[in-house]
C-alpha cells in the first residue's frame, strides 16, 4: 500500500516538473516571437485570428439558424481561416447541399468542407 502510494506521489511530482519545465520553455527570455516554441503554444499573433474564426463560426451557425428548412441542432461547425468543415446529421438528403450553401454565402467564407450525413431513424 506504502509502495503504491509513493509510487502515485512520484508519478504526480513527474507530471508536474515536465509540465513546468515545458512552461518555462515556452515562455523563457530566450522565446522569441517567431520561434516554434511560441507558434505552437498559440502565441500572442494567434489571439485575432482565433477571435476571427470564432466570429466566422457563429456567423455560419446564424445562417444556418435563419433558414426554416434546416435543424441546425445536430450541425457542428468549424472555421479556420476562412475554411469552414461542417459535421453532424440532418434529416433530408437535400438539406446537406442547402447548408454546405448556405455557409459558402456568409462573408470571410473561403471553402467549406462538408461532412453532413443524414440521420437514419432508430431500428434501421
Amino acid at each position: 500500500m506504502n509502495v503504491t502510494k509513493a509510487l502515485k506521489l512520484a508519478c504526480a511530482a513527474l507530471i508536474v516538473f515536465a509540465s513546468v519545465n515545458a512552461w518555462a520553455q515556452a515562455t523563457g527570455a530566450g522565446a522569441s516571437a517567431g520561434s516554434p516554441a511560441t507558434v505552437a503554444s498559440g502565441g500572442a499573433a494567434s489571439k485575432p485570428s482565433k477571435q476571427a474564426n470564432r466570429a466566422l463560426r457563429k456567423s455560419v451557425y446564424a445562417a444556418l439558424a435563419k433558414d426554416p428548412s434546416i435543424d441546425a441542432g445536430n450541425i457542428s461547425v468549424t472555421a479556420k481561416e476562412g475554411a469552414v468543415t461542417l459535421a453532424g446529421t440532418v434529416a433530408e438528403a437535400a438539406q446537406i447541399e442547402k447548408a454546405a450553401a448556405l455557409a459558402k454565402g456568409v462573408s470571410g467564407v473561403v471553402s467549406v468542407k462538408n461532412k453532413l450525413t443524414v440521420q437514419r431513424p432508430f431500428g434501421q
